[in-house]
């Protein structure tokens, strides 16, 4: 049985401080393992290879508004070829250098293989049985595939293997509606495809908030179909297209959706069922994440999991962050706990969406409604705003009255994944007063303005819903 230093399960998020560490023991041995491509999901088939497609599809739509400003702008053509090949070459390169720096390093031995625990501190790895007193479980996840009558039969695609299509499909049903589900709309809608999205939940995106999810299913269903609150009973297969087949949960109604292909979005589940972590004394929940506590820690003493392993925050950029809190808990004995307050998102569909904090439903149930304010501002309501003819678009923040802490901010709108980074910031800080965003001097005019001027028109909450109706959205 070989023995190491350190195991490291997952080649993304694990790998982070694994050269550090080594580079200050010369001796440590490590074992990495994988038994996909090495990178990480984000590298491979998640955040990076989807935004290489979507940068493509927001310049289509930003085309599409040309004559806005009279510019008479027309694309003849668009190679779905080009832009998956451009894709697949950037990444694979990627993977084939991280691939030769996992099987030159001599003091690191990179198993291309499933693994499983026998018991606490040992495992099975293909053949071989190995050994440490320090594990880094970094699992990642997989797509959760919902039980529809049909649907193994009639085949499927998933955000793991849409990105191997060689040929753009005519038409695409996507069942599930989140995040995955309005970003590869909006790519494959803007490619020329015909998408139909048809979404479980009563609104699109439906962990933003409700007046966003409302906006963007406004602003999105102008370039495909979408369907809210409909469950997908069964798939059928129509000589060489494919019939989904969904009722509307509130009518009873049976709608038909034909379609050339299949993308199953519908969220993303464990991949401990490969790792029996109950056989190293690691606990999982009742959905099967890896349960940790505060410092990063599994059940099983110097067993650290983190990234999708512990279901908490399927994020990349949230498992960099949780690595961090492990490395220095597992090797600095330091007494590090981690801290959600303030995790960021974006969606990079069109529209953009992006947050961070609290939503309005939390921040009222834990300070009271009579305690926070809301504030609310237009991107047409301002100069570049203006200058680009947006409509619609807006930032939301949220701040306790009696510290004026913002504890929550939502916007929908371009650049929304950039503007928020001023609030990541500002929820960072220690006191995290509004002051310096409200104070501070704002290129003029710049679509950061509508950040700052939504902190301008705090008012109370009843106030706020008012505004929604007479624009519109509810609440």
């Amino acid at each position: 049985m070989k023995e190491y230093d350190l195991i490291v399960i997952g080649s993304g998020s694990g790998m982070n401080y694994v050269g550090l560490m080594m580079q200050d023991n010369p001796e440590m041995k490590v074992a990495i393992i994988d038994k996909d491509k090495p990178g990480g999901i984000c590298l491979t088939r998640g955040c990076i290879p989807s935004k290489m497609l979507l940068y493509p599809a927001e310049l289509v739509r930003e085309i599409g508004r040309a004559n806005k400003f009279g510019i008479d702008a027309e694309i003849r053509s668009i190679d779905f070829n080009y832009i998956m090949e451009r894709m697949r070459s950037s990444i694979g390169q990627d993977i084939d250098m991280i691939h030769d720096g996992l099987s030159s390093s001599p003091k690191m031995d990179y198993y291309k293989d499933t693994v499983e625990f026998v018991e606490p501190y040992v495992l099975k790895v293909g053949d071989e049985t190995i050994t440490s007193k320090m594990i880094y479980l970094s699992i990642g996840s997989k797509p959760m595939i919902p039980p529809v009558k049909g649907l193994e039969d009639a085949s499927y695609l998933t955000s793991d293997n849409v990105l191997e299509l060689r040929s753009l499909p005519k038409s695409l049903a996507i069942i599930g509606g989140g995040y995955i589900a309005a970003e590869y709309g909006h790519f494959f809608s803007s490619m020329g495809s015909d998408v139909t999205i048809i979404g479980r939940s009563s609104r699109i995106i439906a962990q933003e908030e409700p007046e966003i999810s409302e906006l963007a299913k406004k602003k999105m269903q102008k370039y495909m179909t979408i369907l809210t609150n409909h469950e997908v009973e069964e798939v059928q297969v129509s000589g060489n297209r494919k019939m989904v087949i969904a009722k509307d949960r509130q009518t009873g109604e049976i709608r038909e959706i034909l379609a050339d292909e299949i993308l199953v979005a519908t969220g993303r589940s464990p991949n401990t069922d490969i790792l029996h972590p109950e056989k190293g004394n690691v606990e999982t929940d009742e959905r099967g994440w890896i349960k940790v506590n505060e410092h990063m820690e599994t059940s099983c003493p110097n067993v650290w999991a983190f990234g999708d392993a512990n279901g908490k925050y399927l994020f990349k950029h949230v498992g960099n962050y949780e690595s961090t809190v492990a490395y220095q808990n597992s090797v600095l004995d330091g007494d590090v706990s981690v801290d959600y307050h303030a995790v960021p998102h974006a969606i990079f569909s069109y529209p953009e969406i992006a947050g961070v904090g609290m939503g309005e439903a939390e921040a009222v149930e834990h300070y009271g409604k009579d305690n926070i304010s809301i504030g609310f501002h237009r991107f047409e309501d301002t100069g570049k705003g203006m200058a680009m003819a947006l409509e619609d678009y807006f930032v939301k923040v949220i701040i306790e009255n009696s510290t004026n802490i913002l504890v929550g901010a939502h916007i929908i709108g371009p650049q929304a994944s950039v503007l928020v980074h001023q609030m990541i910031i500002l929820m960072n800080t220690p006191g995290a007063n509004i002051a310096p965003i409200v104070h501070g001097m704002d290129i003029h005019p710049s679509l950061s303005e509508v950040v700052k001027r939504a902190f301008y028109s705090r008012m109370p909450v009843n106030e706020y819903h008012s505004v929604l109706k007479s624009l519109e959205l509810e609440y």
